[in-house]
């Protein structure tokens, strides 16, 4: 029997174990992002019968796109990495074609100028010939990083930032130049607040062995690309994962009771309530809601999940005429990243139409490229009009990259609260989120909050969150 049958139940008699399903099996999964529409996917191929509620009047989560210029592109995350092998391998069971970008590398602006980004470890150098030619640190901040492998390794008991590591290993100067803006990029955050166990497991175990920079520069470097995307957007992956699914939008789930027979969950409004009830749950929201749900049914995860913090960003996407802006029309340069201490308003800019084939295909003489302002715990900055947001990142495109041509079309799209923060002592954290949650049969959790914030990371999540159900 669907889930979605029974919604129409009363209410006092699903909260006192007296109306019972007629089969087996019903699962809701609340959250219709990426994770949600994973774990409902799975759980339909088990056999269950699956609805899946979604707040919101869409599907996809952080993965949007829109039309601008006449093209749709994403204005939410619009690449995953190619390296860990699951949202290439869901993308191929959907029937996705996958594509790579182009030989177009990323730079740093810093200093006044665009310099080269040199070969990194989540901004770590590993590269000291490539490190020297950017120009991006001052002559004594380079000199602290050759000392690098005299030092002593640094086996790690407990949790320490990314940034606390870096500053003791290669000096403030890489942390605030180098790792502050690749971080930024990934998580909207501030590398002394990030755990590095979380964050960056592989700088952890190199500096528990020695020389960060040594066993750095020992690995051979790869031929496979990083980074993978769709042709026509990373927004068409939470479309196909629906296809086919019992998704229900417009519908937020106020409550989450145990009951006899399994769960029940509580939709609309406190005058017009209408209840749905399934043996098993999966909750693939953020933090936030998690642990509002999770109050009465697990409350010590309840507890932890609401000490998860999340930055709020803003993504503005341009399409100027190529004619108008040679200086980019000619770039091989995929974009460029600014370091906090720079204070520029944008935190990157990425030229889309350098990056992918298909959007410079798509865009047919317009060039589509978008800035990304807003950090952890910098909130008010956004509080301001999309107007604003556009000059702003208009007049560091133009102090950056020369770039003084109107726009033909320009779009705005806010995340508020759109990505989490490993803090400190993340893992451990999760550790007892997840044990808390194993005392309740029949209850799982998936999403970004948790391993990963990245799109792999993400769907291996709800893959684990659909087996446990399973089993």
């Amino acid at each position: 029997m669907n889930p979605r049958a029974v919604a129409a139940a009363p209410v006092a008699a699903v909260r006192a174990g007296l109306w019972q399903s007629e089969g087996m099996g019903t699962v809701v999964v609340v959250g219709a992002g990426v994770a949600g529409l994973t774990a409902a996917r799975d759980l339909v191929a088990a056999g269950h019968d699956v609805l899946v509620l979604e707040s919101s009047a869409r599907v996809g989560g952080k993965l949007l796109r829109a039309t601008v210029g006449g093209v749709s592109v994403d204005v939410g995350a619009e690449a995953m990495l190619n390296r860990r092998p699951e949202g290439i391998q869901l993308a191929r069971s959907l029937g996705l074609p996958i594509v790579h970008p182009t030989s177009a590398s990323s730079r740093i602006w810093t200093g006044g100028s665009l310099r080269p980004l040199p070969r990194s470890l989540m901004g770590v150098p590993l590269d000291l010939d490539q490190l020297a030619a950017s120009g991006v640190l001052s002559p004594e901040g380079l000199e602290r990083v050759r000392r690098e492998p005299g030092l002593p390794p640094e086996p790690l008991v407990d949790d320490v930032s990314v940034g606390a590591l870096v500053d003791r290993r290669f000096g403030p100067e890489v942390t605030d130049r180098l790792v502050e803006p690749l971080l930024g990029g990934v998580y909207a955050g501030n590398a002394r607040l990030i755990s590095a166990r979380a964050a960056v497991p592989q700088l952890v175990a190199y500096a528990g062995r020695g020389s960060v920079l040594e066993q750095g520069a020992a690995v051979p470097v790869s031929d496979a690309p990083v980074f993978a995307g769709i042709p026509g957007g990373m927004g068409q992956l939470p479309t196909a994962l629906a296809d086919g699914l019992d998704v229900r939008v417009d519908a937020t789930v106020r409550e989450l009771v145990r009951t006899a027979a399994g769960f029940s969950l509580t939709i609309g409004s406190t005058t017009s309530p209408e209840l749905v009830t399934a043996d098993a749950v999966v909750l693939a929201t953020p933090a936030a809601p998690t642990a509002r749900l999770l109050g009465s049914v697990a409350p010590v995860a309840a507890v932890e999940l609401a000490g998860i913090g999340y930055a709020s960003m803003a993504v503005v996407t341009f399409a100027f005429d190529a004619s108008s802006v040679p200086e980019l029309a000619a770039t091989d340069s995929s974009g460029f990243l600014v370091p906090p201490l720079e204070r520029h308003r944008i935190k990157a800019a990425t030229f889309s139409f350098a990056k992918w084939g298909w959007v410079r295909e798509a865009g047919d003489g317009l060039l589509l490229l978008r800035t990304s302002l807003g950090r952890y715990g910098e909130e008010t900055a956004l509080q301001t009009s999309d107007e604003d947001l556009v000059a702003w990142s208009l007049a560091d495109l133009r102090d950056a990259a020369g770039v003084r041509a109107a726009p033909v079309d320009t779009h705005v799209q806010r995340w508020g609260g759109g990505l989490p923060q490993y803090a400190v002592g993340h893992l451990d954290r999760v550790a007892r989120i997840r044990a808390a949650v194993a005392a309740v049969p029949g209850l799982a959790l998936c999403g970004a909050a948790y391993d990963g914030v990245g799109i792999p990371a993400v769907i291996a999540s709800a893959h684990l969150a659909a087996a446990r159900i399973v089993e």
